[in-house]
């Protein structure tokens, strides 16, 4: 048994009477057992220039994240805005077949205005230490998108039945300033293989008060597959009640239902939410930024549907001072790799 587990089973044993007592007479989640591996946290920090950057921290647990680099920058963007904000990290493979990590974020200065940006940009590495190949993708290339104003919060899910990454983002054009979800297909996060298409939308929808029709913003969407039932689930930020929501669908391309469900559990405004598996284990954390409040907000599940809180004591990632970002799963041994050329925050 290595370090790192035994680490874990110690705590996890020490913390259980604390666990079980909140679980059932409080309503918070019971924190499942990370069992194997360790994590990475991708994020930004800020809205000045200079807060705008790639940044990371590791976890053993998939609770507590400390930072690496003492939080400064990991990555230093060359292209585009000079400025990334909403990074997107996810293991894949590259056009050749071989294991790497990909980044995908929106390329944007938040100093220029919310309705200043036109473009992604990504970035692969087969280490999680030397990123290469940053590319800017502007998606006023396509027609129909010349006169986009707004790219946001991108991410991309592995389609087996096209072999390639479906990308998809928020996007709004000067013509229809109000976003929704688009997709488009891609070989390789640098260019894409088909035209954006609609992947889910609120325009003309009904208000069921008014009986008006009206067009309600969409934006940062997470789609996660439950092999239990079936369904791709979208969630994303529902505009009107400032929680997260989520629609589903049998087919990763949609069509997905219109009636959204809110599962956010918080009280304040929250949006950016990001969801992965605890290793070993069938709980999953969606993570939420609660942006105007300058912190996080966890909740767990394990049918996609019904969340509980995570008692704030029982993670930490706020001392990082992260904005919208996003986790994923790595091995012990990418874990030692960050520490060494990083460090890490005592």
């Amino acid at each position: 048994m290595s370090l790192m587990k035994f680490t874990r089973y110690l705590i996890a044993i020490l913390m259980s009477v604390y666990y079980l007592f909140n679980y059932a007479f409080n309503n918070y989640a019971y924190p499942a057992l990370s069992r194997e591996g360790a994590y990475v946290f991708c994020y930004f920090v800020g809205n000045e220039v200079e807060e705008q950057r790639l940044h990371m921290a590791v976890s053993t647990d998939g609770y507590h994240f400390k930072a690496l680099n003492n939080n400064e920058p990991i990555i230093m963007q060359t292209l585009g805005t000079g400025c990334v904000r909403d990074p997107y990290m996810f293991k894949g493979t590259d056009e050749n077949g071989k294991d790497c990590y990909f980044i995908i974020g929106t390329d944007m200065n938040a100093l220029e205005g919310w309705t200043s940006n036109h473009c992604l940009i990504t970035w692969r590495s087969y280490d999680l230490v030397n990123w290469i190949d940053e590319t800017v993708i502007d998606i006023r290339q396509f027609a129909g998108f010349e006169h986009t104003n707004r790219a946001w919060a991108p991410q991309a899910i592995w389609d087996s039945e096209k072999q390639m990454y479906m990308v998809y983002w928020a996007n709004s054009t000067e013509e229809n300033d109000t976003a929704g979800h688009y997709y488009a297909y891609s070989k390789d996060l640098k260019t894409f293989e088909t035209e954006p298409q609609v992947l889910y939308g609120r325009w003309n929808e009904v208000d069921p008060e008014t009986g008006e029709t009206r067009n309600i913003q969409c934006i940062d969407g997470d789609i996660i597959y439950n092999e239990k039932d079936g369904y791709y689930y979208l969630y994303f930020k529902e505009d009107i009640t400032q929680k997260i929501a989520y629609v589903r669908s049998k087919s990763l391309t949609g069509p997905y239902n219109t009636d959204y469900t809110i599962v956010s559990l918080n009280y304040w405004g929250v949006e950016g939410s990001s969801m992965y598996r605890i290793n070993g284990t069938d709980a999953w954390m969606m993570i939420m930024d609660e942006y105007g409040q300058g912190t996080f907000f966890a909740q767990m599940t394990r049918d996609f549907e019904n969340f509980r809180q995570v008692q704030r004591s029982s993670y930490a990632m706020n001392q990082l001072r992260p904005r919208h970002g996003s986790v994923v799963s790595i091995t012990e041994e990418e874990y030692y790799t960050l520490v060494e050329a990083y460090g890490v925050q005592k």
